[in-house]
């Protein structure tokens, strides 16, 4: 009958009956049907050849199954075949998110997918589920804005085998939260930053998962009245201490220990003594040190700087990493068995090890020794001490390391609430709220299960009851008190099996703990305690016979046998009193820290701290009673596959997770069911602003009749929603189409409001504007008037002023020609004044130089007189001689004779002197004229240096003995060279002969390479110096120094002279010539300018002329008329040198030779 309806390419459910647990009906497709069998595809790809007479096992497929739904709700075929295909083949089209009314279900792709992008984040930012494809963004969402409205804190319970992606789904919600909260401060940071090192320290891969969390977290994050996160806390659960020691195969430790051996840095690894991974027991129980989804070396910089962000100090970062390697190295540690007075005992075997174990934790490597190998037992007031065996020394020395780590972990886990944790106020608390995340592992059955397995599974447990009391048993028994039309739906209920561990008297942790107590107490004590109150529940399990050591629990997600051996030690989790006594005798104040509580209880641990199971039970109840005042958010996660391959999905494995999840009977309660539920008063204040008119809640007298008329109006009568007693109970289409409907109206009115505030504003502004513009006119009215006003005035003024300039003119004409007559009379006056002054003066002159010619000519003819009476009495006496001699006649003629010879004698003396005093006339003349010829001549600087200090002349063989003396000074050189003086006879003896010294070695040319800067040499240049010869500190040292070196350019020629200007009358010549030059030298800006100008000028100065006209010393310089004049007063009058300060600058070889004797002096 079924090939008769069938046809090709319909969809069909195709029932194998293998008989397994686990096996469902598969979805195939026809693909022929009319060959008298009938051909079928399923869904793994694989054929069937189905007879007619055995298509029994076929069965239409509903629409809803054959492209699959986002809501599970949705499914025509409401079966765990009908789930399963629907997350098959969304799985397929890589969509992992399926929704199950509010509850999402999440199915590990393992890999990434690009659907977590900022994009995302703002897509599914406000947004009702249902309004957008599932994800995990919208349920984030949902708890954020379910607690800013509803004013009531929300968690977020993520639940889900190992392996699922329950961490990554943890960190996926704070991310998100952390972008909507709007805020992104550093508190912010801090929380999504505590995720790699809780990881770092709390996860490790399992053959189920690479990144497996080994303990149970639930973070609170606290925000603010603004919706701005605000703080977080973090609470831890049961760590896995023993994977510190011990790990199954293909697993390994915790990942901080590959993270540092990989990312420390080689000089951090050998102050630790550390290597590689593979070198340490700890790290290869498991034989694997690698993991193939995981980069240790970038993961470590992602720690340290997680670890900067929430304030970890670098003092404390290294006390951790001690501590991590002295773990490491404990591991390492060898013991050898050996026998004391009958009894076993063992010995460390030294070992570097040892001794760098030691010192990490600064403690003798000798009370490691004895800590680790006896055992101190306090009886009555007495301690004995008692060797161990090797298995007991390893087991101490594993409880010391697990002691380590715990306590280590909780350490880190405290410092993270320090950073991020902001206790409230008073004014805060009333409106802070939160969300809460829980992240804990999931339900774990492996081939070995031990201690820790129990007390996940009880964890799990507790979660599963959670989920069922809220899911089923609260909703059902709302719909009961409220009296609606419901039909009740059966669902499993593991209270049974939580009233056998934990809740019931006697129970299993109760025994568990109470065995831990006794002293004597065994894991066999325990397992037939266990044993005896338990045998009869259907939810134990015990041992097949006496020997095994096995029992187990029916848990709700299947059978789990425990292993007995180490229950009992493992849930007292007790240091014995040497390690305590070992910690305290440490010099390292960090691990005395986080042993401070063991420390304190000293001796008496074992009797006063909890065990672990009665910690792990008492958090689990106070997490339990934090979740059940918070509105519940589910996160169901799936494991496709146990092999952690993308795009492979196991049917058997996934069916028995939703077997045991509930999620079947989840689906059936939340499509019947009526997840939203608001009170009428609660409604009508939501709702209200849907019907016009409609008062508040509180005006209101028939609150369910106000309810039910705005549901009927918006949603209609026919719809399935019902009223109960105080409740009004309603579908989540209906929640979304009711939010839908009331974001619009509230936008309707929003805008109304939006338009009366805007057009309000509109016409205050517009009124504004006006006064303002008014006010405008105003002014500018008052200023255009008092503008115009001001022009009238200064044309007034104006025409004021340019009558009164006539009139001043007129009078100023009057007044000018009055004053010219006047100054023509007064000049007159002056100078016939000043003639007549000139006139007696010249007559004067002429009187004088007539008076003085006639006085001369009087004398000369005095003179002559004289003479001629002188040779006139000589006669008379010559010829008064001769007479004696001869006759009178010849006496007088011989006389005559001699008197007219004297005569002529007398004549001729005198024409002498006329001649010299016309020559001596015309010598001055000429001399006169060669002076107003040679001022006319340039000044030749050569020749003036030349006539100065000619006399200096070339240097001698002898010192001090250079040239010719000047004239006036020759007597100086004349003393007789033959002669010694008579104090040389006087001289003392001579000294005794001394070793000559050799003189050659004090050259100029050593000095100069000596201490010269830069490249200067002792040759001399003919340029501007860049730097001073010598070094100098001081700034105006080395002008100084320059200013010197061109003033001996000048000197020498080898620079042209700067543009004087002659400065007269000024009263400089009164000023001393050392101030002159200290002012010069304490012109540093003038000289700086000056060099630099000099430098641009030497290096334009490169053509051949320039350089032949460097090289002579002969250079005449065009200088003004009046340092001419200078010039030549000091030649010839030998004016003295203190007139060249007349001038700025010296311009002449003798000016540069004095200012150059004065700088010498001055340095």
């Amino acid at each position: 009958m079924a090939a008769f309806i069938l046809m090709q390419g319909d969809y069909v459910w195709l029932d194998l009956k293998t008989g397994r647990e686990f096996d469902v009906p598969v979805g195939a497709v026809v693909k022929l049907c009319d060959s008298g069998q009938i051909q079928v595809l399923d869904d793994e790809g694989r054929e069937h050849w189905i007879f007619p007479q055995n298509a029994t096992n076929i069965k239409p497929m509903h629409p809803t199954s054959i492209h699959g739904v986002e809501d599970m709700i949705r499914l025509g075929d409401l079966n765990e075949a009908g789930i399963l295909r629907n997350l098959f083949i969304r799985y397929n089209e890589h969509v992992i998110y399926t929704y199950t009314g509010s509850i999402l279900v999440a199915v590990n792709p393992y890999q990434l997918l690009p659907i977590y992008t900022p994009d995302h984040i703002r897509l599914y930012t406000n947004r009702k589920i249902g309004e957008m494809p599932p994800h995990i963004f919208a349920i984030a969402d949902n708890c954020y804005f379910n607690m800013q409205r509803n004013n009531k804190d929300q968690c977020c319970i993520i639940s889900g085998e190992s392996g699922a992606g329950k961490t990554e789904s943890t960190k996926l919600i704070l991310q998100f939260l952390a972008a909507i909260s709007g805020q992104h401060s550093w508190i912010e940071q801090q929380v999504l930053e505590a995720t790699p090192i809780l990881e770092a320290f709390g996860n490790a891969k399992t053959i189920r998962n690479d990144n497996s969390s080994r303990f149970g977290k639930y973070i609170d994050i606290h925000f603010n009245k603004r919706g701005a996160i605000e703080g977080a806390k973090i609470e831890q659960y049961l760590l896995e201490k023993s994977r510190v020691c011990r790990q199954a195969p293909d697993e390994r430790n915790y990942h901080i220990f590959y993270c540092m051996l990989k990312g420390m840095g080689p000089e951090m690894k050998a102050k630790l003594g550390l290597g590689l991974a593979r070198d340490y027991s700890y790290l290869t129980l498991g034989n694997c040190t690698e993991c193939d989804g995981r980069n240790d070396l970038a993961d470590y910089s992602s720690i340290l700087s997680a670890m900067k962000v929430l304030m970890f100090s670098d003092t404390e970062n290294l006390e951790i990493s001690k501590l991590l390697a002295a773990i490491l190295h404990l591991g390492n540690l060898r013991f050898e068995a050996r026998t004391y007075d009958n009894l076993d005992a063992c010995v460390v075997v030294r070992s570097p090890d040892l001794l760098t174990a030691a010192s990490l934790m600064e403690v003798e490597a000798k009370d490691v020794m004895v800590c680790l190998t006896t055992r101190t037992l306090i009886t009555r007031g007495e301690s004995v001490t008692t060797p161990l065996s090797v298995e007991q020394g390893l087991d101490v020395r594993d409880a010391f390391v697990k002691g380590i780590y715990g306590r280590l972990f909780v350490w880190i886990v405290d410092k993270i609430n320090a950073a991020i944790y902001r206790p409230p106020t008073c004014e805060s608390s009333a409106i802070r709220r939160s969300i809460g995340l829980l992240d804990i592992f999931g339900f774990e059955n492996f081939f070995v299960n031990s201690f820790e397995q129990l007390c996940i599974n009880f964890a799990n447990e507790n979660l599963q009851q959670f989920f069922v009391q809220h899911v089923f048993k609260l909703e059902q028994q709302e719909y009961n008190l409220e009296d609606i039309n419901w039909q009740h739906i059966e669902f499993t209920d593991n209270q049974d099996a939580l009233d056998m561990i934990a809740n019931k008297p006697m129970n299993i942790i109760s025994l568990i703990d109470e065995e831990s107590k006794f002293p004597k107490g065994t894991d066999a004590t325990m397992l037939y305690k266990l044993n005896s109150q338990h045998k009869l529940n259907t939810n134990y399990i015990p041992p097949k016979n006496c020997y095994e050591t096995q029992f187990g629990i029916q848990h709700f997600a299947g059978v789990v046998h425990y292993e007995s051996r180490g229950f009992l030690e493992k849930n007292r989790d007790s240091l014995h009193t040497d390690i305590i006594q070992l910690v305290h005798s440490s010099r390292n104040k960090f691990i005395k820290q986080i042993f401070q509580a063991d420390v304190a209880m000293g001796a008496e641990t074992r009797k006063r701290s909890p065990t672990l199971s009665s910690q792990f039970k008492r958090s689990l109840e106070m997490l339990m009673r934090t979740l059940s005042v918070c509105q519940p958010f589910f996160v169901r996660c799936v494991k496709p596959n146990e092999f952690k391959k993308p795009m492979l999905f196991d049917r058997e494995l996934c069916i028995r997770q939703l077997r045991y999840s509930g999620m079947m009977e989840t689906i059936r309660i939340r499509r019947a069911g009526y997840p939203i539920r608001y009170s009428f008063a609660e409604f009508v204040d939501r709702y209200r602003v849907l019907m016009p008119g409609i008062k508040p809640s509180h005006k209101q007298e028939d609150l369910k009749g106000t309810c039910q008329q705005i549901v009927s109006a918006r949603l209609g009568k026919q719809e399935d929603w019902q009223i109960g007693k105080t409740k009004i109970f309603l579908k989540d289409l209906h929640d979304m189409q009711l939010e839908i409907e009331r974001d619009k109206a509230i936008t309707d009115k929003v805008i109304l409001i939006q338009k009366s505030v805007r057009g309000l504003k509109a016409r205050t502004n517009f009124l504004r504007l006006r006064s303002s513009v008014v006010f405008i006119q105003k002014v500018w009215r008052g200023y255009r008037s008092r503008k115009n006003y001001q022009i009238m005035r200064s044309g007034f003024i104006r025409l004021q002023a340019v009558c009164r300039s006539r009139k001043y003119y007129r009078s100023y004409r009057i007044t000018r020609r009055r004053i010219t007559l006047i100054q023509a009379r007064c000049r007159g006056f002056l100078v016939r004044q000043t003639f007549w002054r000139r006139l007696r003066a010249v007559l004067t002159i002429q009187a004088y130089t007539r008076g003085m010619i006639a006085r001369r000519l009087c004398q000369r003819l005095r003179a002559e007189l004289q003479r001629r009476l002188d040779a006139e009495r000589q006669r008379l006496a010559e010829e008064e001689q001769l007479r004696n001699q001869m006759t009178v006649r010849r006496a007088k003629a011989q006389a005559e004779r001699k008197h007219q010879e004297r005569l002529y004698l007398l004549a001729r003396q005198q024409e002498e002197r006329d001649r010299e005093e016309k020559e001596e006339a015309r010598r001055k003349k000429e001399l006169l004229e060669q002076m107003e010829r040679e001022k006319e001549q340039p000044v030749d600087h050569s020749d003036m240096v030349d006539r100065m200090f000619g006399f200096l002349g070339d240097s001698g063989p002898l010192p001090n003995q250079d040239g010719q003396a000047p004239a006036g000074f020759e007597d100086l050189e004349q003393a007789p060279r033959g002669e010694e003086p008579d104090e040389m006879s006087n001289d003392a003896p001579p000294l005794p002969d001394e070793e000559e010294e050799d003189l050659s070695e004090y050259k100029f040319s050593k000095f100069a390479a000596t201490y010269f800067q830069g490249l200067s040499t002792h040759t001399y240049i003919r340029r501007p110096l860049k730097q001073p010869l010598l070094f100098h500190e001081d700034e105006g040292d080395q002008l100084a120094a320059l200013a010197v070196w061109i003033t001996v350019l000048r000197f020498m020629g080898d620079l042209s002279e700067p543009k004087c200007q002659v400065v007269l009358n000024d009263g400089s010549e009164k000023i001393p010539v050392m101030t002159k030059i200290y002012e010069t030298l304490g012109r540093r800006t003038t000289y700086k300018r000056e060099l630099q100008e000099l430098q641009v000028e030497e290096e334009k100065r490169n053509s051949v002329r320039h350089k032949l006209v460097s090289l002579t010393l002969k250079r005449k310089s065009k200088i003004t008329e009046e340092v001419r004049k200078a010039a030549g007063i000091i030649t010839i009058v030998a004016f003295p040198l203190q007139m060249c300060t007349k001038h700025r600058r010296c311009s002449a070889n003798l000016d540069k030779t004095h200012f150059c004797n004065c700088s010498v002096s001055v340095k």
